[in-house]
């Protein structure tokens, strides 16, 4: 039989009797288990550490924990968690301000974003102290929730401020920063209409393992047998991500990085979180329509710098097109573009070698121009935080 490990961490500031109670509580209930033979305990027991292992289908007992108790247990758990994310701050129009503990980056269960799917969300870099492209992710954002029927509890402007100084508070210089915003809680019921307000939550989010060098990022993707959304709902960027998260395991389990979708109509749509751009034979750069996909705010970025490569020769010409699976398999460069991703490099689509099966000139071209974009660009895309 699979066995579990619960560790039960009490905090040596917290007092006294509260630490007493709770080894009554644990003592209790441990020999309360071994009597009931639910249990097969492996203890190790000081004043600060509980290490219980169980099974998992023959609990009897759980216990009835107060607000603190709670609280205290989200922060051990919080902290027994080693992610390759760190979460800084996080705002709640729920308790109307920022946090910077884990443990309390929280939202109700009844919100109709939990249950319901109810909610749109968006992302933007933070690159050394500046929000990069926050203003088109906020307008795409704005759109989305338009789209899902969810009317703001702030103006714009509002929301634009709310977002920056929660960046300021987590004092992230390199990061990201996500945001939702939610038909909000209310009760389990399919329609929002007894959702008292709609929610707005935000988290600043640090990467702490390193990206890769470009020239160490050539990947593979596959073409993905999961049903594509629908335009209706691809063009808005909700939390409905399962069709996105069934591509993206369909992916690895063949051990690829992400699947390429196809319309309807068999053209090249995108992948899960990113859009998918060529570079033909001819020397141009092709993109796919938005009008039935997501429209990416890195990638109409790229497009815009792509334009220095035209006038330096290094591009012949640039031009939203369907694409084909053919014409993909067969240009010399393929290339995913994403918020999180920035550029990666295609060299291989199902069994197709992409090009010379190495990550080509305009797409490491590419690559530079959006990173000095995040670096020096203009006003209009980097938004600096006061910290």
């Amino acid at each position: 039989m699979s066995m579990a490990s619960i560790q039960i961490l009490a905090s040596q500031n917290q007092a006294s009797s509260l630490l007493l109670s709770s080894k009554l509580f644990h003592h209790s209930t441990l020999s309360f288990l071994e009597h009931r033979h639910c249990f097969h305990p492996r203890v190790s027991i000081n004043e600060s550490h509980y290490d219980i292992a169980y099974s998992k289908t023959q609990v009897s007992h759980l216990p009835l924990l107060s607000s603190s108790q709670a609280i205290e247990r989200l922060k051990t758990f919080r902290e027994r968690i080693k992610g390759k994310q760190q979460y800084l701050a996080m705002y709640s129009s729920i308790f109307g301000g920022i946090t910077t503990d884990p443990a309390a980056m929280v939202i109700p269960m009844d919100d109709h974003m939990v249950h319901r799917g109810h909610g749109v969300f968006d992302t933007a870099a933070i690159s050394d102290g500046y929000l990069y492209e926050l203003d088109q992710h906020l307008d795409r954002f704005l759109r989305s929730a338009s789209l899902s029927k969810i009317d703001p509890p702030f103006d714009r402007e509002t929301i634009r401020r709310i977002l920056i100084q929660t960046v300021s508070a987590s004092k992230c210089r390199n990061g990201s920063l996500r945001y939702w915003l939610s038909a909000g809680p209310g009760d389990f019921q399919l329609s929002p209409s007894g959702c008292h307000e709609s929610s707005l939550y935000a988290i600043v989010i640090q990467d702490i393992s390193p990206s890769p060098p470009l020239n160490s990022r050539g990947v593979k993707v596959v073409t993905s047998s999961i049903p594509i959304k629908p335009p209706q709902f691809a063009t808005a960027k909700s939390v409905n991500y399962l069709p996105n998260v069934l591509s993206k395991v369909e992916a690895e389990e063949a051990g690829a990085f992400a699947g390429i979708w196809l319309d309807s109509d068999g053209f090249v749509a995108e992948g899960p979180n990113m859009n998918v751009a060529f570079v033909t034979k001819q020397n141009e750069l092709i993109m796919p329509h938005f009008d039935n996909i997501l429209s990416g705010c890195t990638a109409k970025r790229v497009l815009t710098l792509a334009g220095c490569l035209v006038k330096e020769g290094k591009l012949q010409g640039i031009r939203m097109s369907n694409v084909t699976v053919d014409e993909g398999k067969k240009a010399d460069e393929m290339m995913l573009i994403g918020s999180g991703i920035l550029i990666c490099p295609v060299v291989q689509w199902d069994e197709q070698v992409i090009g010379d099966g190495k990550e080509g000139p305009v797409t490491e071209a590419l690559f530079n121009l959006i990173v000095e974009d995040m670096k020096s660009g203009p006003s209009t895309v980097r938004i600096p935080v006061s910290y």
